[in-house]
C-alpha cells in the first residue's frame, strides 16, 4: 500500500485501498450553501517518498499513489517551459517561465488528473467513469477512455464551447448535455455513479484528481534545474488544480528534495472569485459566475476549503482580474509570444501582469516565476469575436498587392 486517506477538515486518517471520494462524517455537513467538507487527501507512505528522495531524476510516476502501467499508451507531459523574452521585457521580470499544458494530448491541463483515474479504475478492475465538465476536463478523460478502452460517461452544462464538446463527441465519450450550469451537471454525474456504478472522476470530489494535477510540480522540479520557482501562477476555478500544484511541491518537499515551496498565487477572473472571498473573508460562501472563462467558472468550489489552506500553507495569495483584461491578456500571448491559450489559462497571465510590481516588491526582480498556461485557444476561438476579425480578401492582381501598406 502507497497511501493513506486524510480528511483536510477533521484530520482522519483512512487506511484502505478501496476507492473513497469523502470523508464520511465531515460529508454529512454539506448542504450546498457553502464550500463542501470532506475533501480527502491521498498521503504517500515515508517509504515512498523516501525512495523518490534518493533518484537522481524523479518522475511524476514516483510520486503516484498507484502504480502506472499505461504511461506509453497515453503519455503526460513534460510540455514545454517557454522563456517569452518579449513578454518579461514588459513586466520587468527577466525570470519568468511559462509552462504550456496547452499542449498535452487533449489540449489541457486536465489529462493529468484523467490519465491517473483511468489507472484507479484499471486497478480496481473498472470500466466505466462519469464526470461532469464544462469542456476540458471531459475532453481529457474521453481522450484517456479512447486511449486505454473505457466507457466516458460526461454531464456538460449545454452551454459549454462547442469545440470542447465535440472532441468528446470524437474521442467516443456518451454526452449528456445538461439545461442548467456545470454545478447541476456535477451533481447529475454523481447520481450516475451512485445509481450504475463506475468510478466518478469529479474534480475534488476524486481526491485522484489532484494527485494527477501534482505531476505538473515533479515536472517543474526536474525542468528548472531540480529546483522549486520562487512564485508560480495558477488560473483557479474550482481549487483543484491550485491543490494539485501545491500538493506536488509539498511531496517534494517531504521527500527532502525542495527546501521551502513556492508562493503559489490564485488567478481569478472578479466574476467568478468564490475561492479569492474565501481567502479574504473566511467565509466559504457560493458566489453566481458569469465569467466567460468558462473552464474557471465556478458558483460553488468543490475543492474551496483546501484550496484556501493550500495558498495559505504555501504563503501565496489572490489576484483579480476582469474578464476584458483576460481577453487582452489572451490577445498579448498570442502576438508576443506565439502561445494561443483559452481564456482560463490567459486568467494566469493577467493575474501576473497585474501583480507584477508586487512580485517585484516582495521576491526582488530576479524572482524566478512560473505562468500556468492550462488550455489551447484552439478550443474557444468564439471568445474572439468582436475583438478581430478576418481580413477581406483583395482581388487576384498585382495592382492590389501594390496598394498593401504593411
Amino acid at each position: 500500500m502507497r497511501f493513506r486517506y486524510v480528511c483536510s477538515d477533521c484530520g482522519r486518517v483512512y487506511k484502505t485501498d478501496d476507492i473513497m471520494y469523502l470523508c464520511p462524517e465531515c460529508s454529512k455537513d454539506n448542504d450546498g450553501k457553502t464550500f463542501s467538507k470532506g475533501n480527502l487527501i491521498v498521503e504517500l507512505t515515508d517509504e515512498v517518498l523516501k525512495k523518490a528522495g534518493k533518484k537522481e531524476h524523479v518522475r511524476a510516476e514516483d510520486f503516484y499513489p498507484y502504480e502506472v502501467k499505461h504511461s506509453k499508451e497515453f503519455p503526460i507531459g513534460i510540455t514545454p517551459l517557454v522563456e517569452a523574452k518579449r513578454l518579461n521585457s514588459r513586466s520587468g521580470l527577466k525570470n519568468t517561465l511559462y509552462k504550456l499544458d496547452s499542449q498535452l494530448i487533449s489540449g489541457s491541463f486536465k489529462d493529468r488528473a484523467s490519465y491517473l483515474v483511468a489507472e484507479q479504475a484499471l486497478c480496481h478492475n473498472e470500466k466505466k467513469i462519469a464526470l461532469a465538465s464544462t469542456g476540458n476536463a471531459g475532453a481529457a478523460m474521453s481522450a484517456v477512455g479512447a486511449a486505454l478502452g473505457l466507457d466516458i460517461i460526461l454531464f456538460v452544462p449545454e452551454n459549454a464551447p462547442i469545440n470542447k464538446l465535440m472532441q468528446s463527441v470524437l474521442y467516443g465519450a456518451h454526452v449528456v448535455p445538461v439545461k442548467g450550469s456545470y454545478d447541476d451537471a456535477f451533481n447529475l454525474s454523481i447520481e450516475y455513479t451512485k445509481r450504475f456504478g463506475g468510478i466518478n472522476r469529479n474534480t475534488a470530489y476524486n481526491p485522484m484528481t489532484i494527485e494527477g494535477k501534482k505531476s505538473i510540480s515533479i515536472e517543474l522540479f526536474e525542468q528548472m534545474g531540480r529546483k522549486a520557482p520562487d512564485a508560480i501562477y495558477v488560473p483557479v476555478g474550482d481549487g483543484c488544480i491550485i491543490a494539485g500544484v501545491a500538493k506536488g511541491f509539498m511531496d517534494l518537499k517531504k521527500a527532502g528534495l525542495i527546501d521551502t515551496l513556492p508562493h503559489i498565487i490564485c488567478a481569478q477572473s472578479d466574476k467568478s472569485d468564490a475561492i479569492t472571498k474565501a481567502f479574504e473573508s473566511g467565509e466559504y460562501l457560493p458566489v453566481k459566475a458569469t465569467t466567460r472563462a468558462d473552464s474557471i467558472s465556478v458558483s460553488l468550489p468543490a475543492n474551496g476549503r483546501m484550496a484556501v489552506r493550500y495558498i495559505k500553507e504555501s504563503d501565496g495569495w489572490c489576484v483579480r482580474v476582469s474578464d476584458e483584461e483576460i481577453i487582452d491578456a489572451e490577445l498579448e500571448l498570442a502576438k508576443e509570444a506565439g502561445i494561443l491559450s483559452e481564456p482560463a489559462a490567459a486568467c494566469a497571465y493577467a493575474a501576473y501582469k497585474k501583480d507584477a510590481e508586487n512580485i517585484k516588491k516582495k521576491l526582488g526582480e530576479d524572482a524566478s516565476v512560473v505562468v500556468l498556461l492550462t488550455g489551447t485557444g484552439f478550443k474557444d476561438m468564439a471568445v474572439f469575436d468582436g475583438k478581430v476579425k478576418l481580413p477581406k480578401a483583395i482581388d487576384a492582381t498585382v495592382e492590389e498587392v501594390g496598394k498593401l501598406d504593411f
